[in-house]
């Protein structure tokens, strides 16, 4: 493993504390490399070890724009901290010292503590600037979350993207408010108490103004993704390759703060060295941990049941701190009425739902018939704050055709009911931004390429993958400013009905999971689950030391009888969704006896309290 500096980023442009600029550039197969600055004046790097070309000078300043020559033709910096003219135009040096966030009294979250809000810069709010979100934090804290999830903002074509099709990893998106923007959004979250989860991309990096090829083989024709060819962490020039993205992280968690990254799709990453690129960056981070004091995450978005990837490093695994779970969100909704199509076709509903609160992976060595093959590991030693769980998130509402949210698919009772079900599981619960108090608008795919014949490729691409489903209506545009902007939430319904009640409807249930010891605490050796197919309610019941909690979900559209287990004391109502006062049709009692049955009204949830002392 290659020692790296923790302490400072050693590739592209740098200053040091005596204002010169540190310039390394890997390119290992030009024969002259050079950088012009302000289009006026070359300065020419050395050929140093490894394939990197290196400079000290003074000749460059914070605020020069510049681009780098290789044997002749310029090219924006592939490690640019800045590309205030889009991504082919040229880069602008930023002296990462000015960023220091003045956030001294901040050491992150535990984790087991983390209820996660998802948002999209560019439609959270109006402005679609990171000064819009700061705007909002007040918001996000009185809803109860503590931590956001920020999709990527690393520099891509245009103004409108999801993010993931950035090509600058080091640069911060400019339309958004750049590298300054961002960490003063960090900062004030901070102040918050809030912290802040990025999401980054290391399995593939966007089409257009993706220049990396130019300098080195970023890419390896050994393996393909669904994106084209694979990042190369382990053919030939790859040691280059891997310190980029290991910089990467480094520098979001060192330079701008950032408490834990969420890492797109891992199991896209092809990598067969014997330090696997995510084992190798968690040691790095490790390192910086142990250099500065401060607690980072790192979080993984899979599409494998393999605890490898979140075992630690010392059994050999990658030493990752959670991961999504998609299989609990798939449960979860043909449970709660969707269609048995697609990814969502290898899941049976209910029980599969008892499985997940369970075992955490719904298939840990069976058949899966979707995959055609046995899929999956137990992951029986993990614990809960290992695996993040949702109703719905960017992904799941945003490749829908229609980009349709869970409050235009199912009803308001329903919506309650998903909501319970991700809040009392024993994993970390996330929300999809606009979901607490049922924002109407989709969320569709949008993007604002600059290449028109790509963008026309993206728009006939959209079209095609949605084929069979025209007579639903035909895809939104993905490049019309005009899916971006119906994408965008209307920050006026939260003062409106039914989305004032509803969002007072997930403070209450967000404040009783943290209130509650039996919620809060994620054991997951402190849990049964029943169910009963015929009446399709699920029985959930979490404890910790005398306190048993009871959380009895009813996914039918018809009333049901439902026993709770004898007890001692009577049992005390914490919450019921169907209470008018949530604009549900009718109250449950308040108290009821040790032992008793208790009528549960269609697509609504329960929540009970004893004491076994």
């Amino acid at each position: 493993m290659n020692q790296i500096d923790v302490k400072k980023r050693s590739i592209g442009i740098n200053f040091n504390k005596d204002g010169l600029a540190e310039v390394s550039i890997w390119a290992p197969l030009a024969e002259n490399v050079a950088i012009a600055v302000n289009k006026k004046n070359t300065i020419k790097l050395v050929k140093d070890e490894l394939g990197y070309w290196t400079t000290l000078t003074d000749e460059i300043q914070a605020g020069d724009l510049y681009k780098i020559q290789l044997d002749e033709k310029e090219y924006p910096d592939p490690a640019s901290l800045s590309q205030p003219n889009g991504v082919h135009d040229v880069s602008k040096a930023i002296n990462l010292r000015t960023l220091t966030v003045n956030d001294t009294g901040w050491n992150n979250l535990p984790l087991e503590e983390y209820v996660i809000y998802e948002l999209h810069t560019g439609t959270f709010t109006p402005e679609g600037t990171f000064s819009g979100i700061e705007k909002k934090l007040d918001y996000l804290k009185d809803l109860g979350v503590n931590a956001i999830e920020i999709m990527p903002v690393s520099q891509f074509p245009g103004s409108r993207n999801w993010g993931y099709d950035g090509v600058f990893p080091f640069a911060v998106q400019d339309s958004y408010g750049g590298a300054e923007g961002l960490s003063h959004l960090v900062q004030a979250c901070h102040e918050k108490g809030l912290a802040v989860i990025l999401d980054v991309v290391y399995n593939h990096l966007g089409p257009e103004g993706n220049y990396l090829s130019a300098f080195g083989t970023y890419f390896t024709d050994k393996y393909n993704t669904p994106w084209g060819k694979a990042i190369n962490f382990d053919d030939t020039w790859c040691d280059g390759v891997r310190q980029y993205f290991i910089q990467n992280t480094l520098m979001w968690f060192r330079d701008f703060h950032i408490d834990a990254l969420r890492m797109d799709a891992v199991h896209a990453i092809k990598d067969f060295s014997p330090v696997h690129i995510l084992r190798e960056i968690k040691q790095q981070v490790n390192r910086l941990m142990e250099e500065t004091g401060r607690t980072h995450y790192l979080i993984v978005e899979l599409d494998l049941n393999d605890n490898r990837f979140i075992n630690p490093l010392e059994q050999q695994g990658f030493g990752m701190d959670a991961q999504w779970i998609d299989e609990f969100h798939h449960a979860l909704r043909v449970t709660a009425g969707e269609k048995r199509n697609g990814y969502y076709s290898d899941f049976n509903g209910l029980s599969h739902l008892a499985k997940a609160y369970k075992d955490a992976y719904v298939f840990d060595g069976q058949f899966s018939p979707h995959r055609k093959k046995f899929f999956g590991v137990k992951a029986d030693n993990n614990p809960g704050k290992q695996f993040i769980v949702f109703s719905q998130n960017h992904d799941h509402v945003g490749n829908r055709m229609l980009g349709e949210r869970t409050s235009k698919l199912v009803s308001l009772e329903m919506q309650k009911l998903m909501a319970g079900a991700v809040l009392v599981s024993p994993y970390l619960p996330m929300l999809f931004m606009g979901e607490e108090y049922g924002e109407p608008h989709p969320f569709l795919y949008f993007v604002s390429h600059t290449d028109t014949d790509l963008a026309e490729a993206v728009r006939k691409g959209r079209k095609a993958e949605f084929a069979a489903f025209h007579a639903e209506g035909e895809a939104p545009d993905p490049v019309a400013e005009s899916t971006f902007e119906k994408s965008k939430l209307q920050w006026q319904l939260v003062k409106q009905e039914p989305h004032e009640t509803t969002l007072k409807f997930y403070k209450t249930l967000i404040a009783l999971r943290k209130q509650q010891l039996a919620l809060s605490d994620l054991n997951r050796d402190h849990l049964d689950v029943e169910i009963d197919e015929s009446k399709q309610t699920l029985l959930l019941h979490r404890w910790h030391g005398s306190e048993h909690i009871y959380c009895i979900m009813n996914f039918s559209k018809e009333k049901q009888n439902l026993s709770l287990p004898k007890y001692k004391k009577e049992w005390q109502k914490l919450l019921d969704s169907a209470d008018p006062i949530w604009n549900g049709p009718a109250a449950s009692p308040d108290i009821i006896p040790g032992e008793s049955t208790v009528m549960i009204q269609p697509e609504s949830f329960l929540i009970y309290k004893n004491f076994n002392d």
